[in-house]
């Protein structure tokens, strides 16, 4: 496959960015994405061009460390993260935009990195639970009803990668915010600190500079893991209840 990439170049936060174009050649269909672009890294190097920079670590679809809006649509074409989308998904000749997630919160770094330790910033704002440790509990001494205990590992299924930001024309968090809430919420150990830790966590997203949710729905619909809408309304009601309990 002969491919041209017409793709975002910024040497670091503090400069102006813009479009570059390359074409690579000889690209296998059964390449991921993120291959790709290591080929093209490669023909950077031989030029002694500076490559181009892109956060990636597993490669595996689990970690959410890749991300990149690509033609427009945040992790590509189909329905997964950046390092499992294959060039199968693209047509020989094709011209393909590569650019970084789009968000106030989610400042470039350099070229098609951004800084996502807003994300870290909201966890550690309550994203927890604090509980006595010491020897593993047996597996029924706390019993958790199977409807609560397969939303809670439903929501836990969020990898952290922003794409929902970058898909949300408001630039919101809110439903990888939601993920964190519904999966605490949904289980017995995170009932202690279900209200402050909702009230914590949107006043640190809120903080940051994400934008409010006006119920678009393209956070969930471009969201590798399949994150249901509906933990925006948990995280929703969780906060009304917490108003309404004082916190």
């Amino acid at each position: 496959m002969r491919l041209t990439l017409k793709i975002w170049r910024q040497a670091n936060s503090a400069a102006a960015g813009r479009m570059h174009t390359y074409v690579v050649d000889d690209i296998s269909p059964d390449m991921s994405f993120l291959e790709m672009l290591d080929v093209l890294n490669e023909q950077l190097n031989d030029a002694d061009e500076d490559p181009i920079a892109f956060d990636s670590d597993c490669r595996e679809g689990i970690c959410g460390m890749c991300g990149l809006v690509i033609d427009g649509e945040p992790h590509g074409p189909i329905r997964t993260t950046t390092c499992q989308l294959h060039m199968r998904s693209f047509a020989d000749g094709d011209t393909i935009t590569i650019e970084p997630w789009r968000a106030g919160a989610f400042p470039v770094l350099k070229d098609l990195c951004v800084d996502r330790r807003a994300f870290d910033r909201i966890i550690a704002a309550g994203g927890y639970v604090s509980v006595n440790t010491g020897a593993a509990p047996d597996a029924h001494a706390m019993p958790v009803p199977k409807d609560h205990a397969d939303r809670a590992f439903d929501a836990a299924t969020c990898i952290g990668c922003g794409a929902c930001v970058a898909a949300c024309p408001n630039g919101s968090a809110s439903l990888f915010l939601g993920a964190k809430i519904t999966h605490l919420g949904e289980l017995p150990q995170g009932q202690a600190e279900r209200d402050s830790r909702v009230v914590h966590m949107t006043a640190q997203h809120d903080s940051e500079g994400f934008g409010g949710c006006t119920n678009i729905g393209e956070c969930a619909a471009s969201c590798p893991k399949e994150i249901p809408l509906d933990v925006i309304s948990q995280l929703n009601w969780d906060l009304h209840a917490a108003m309404r309990h004082g916190r």
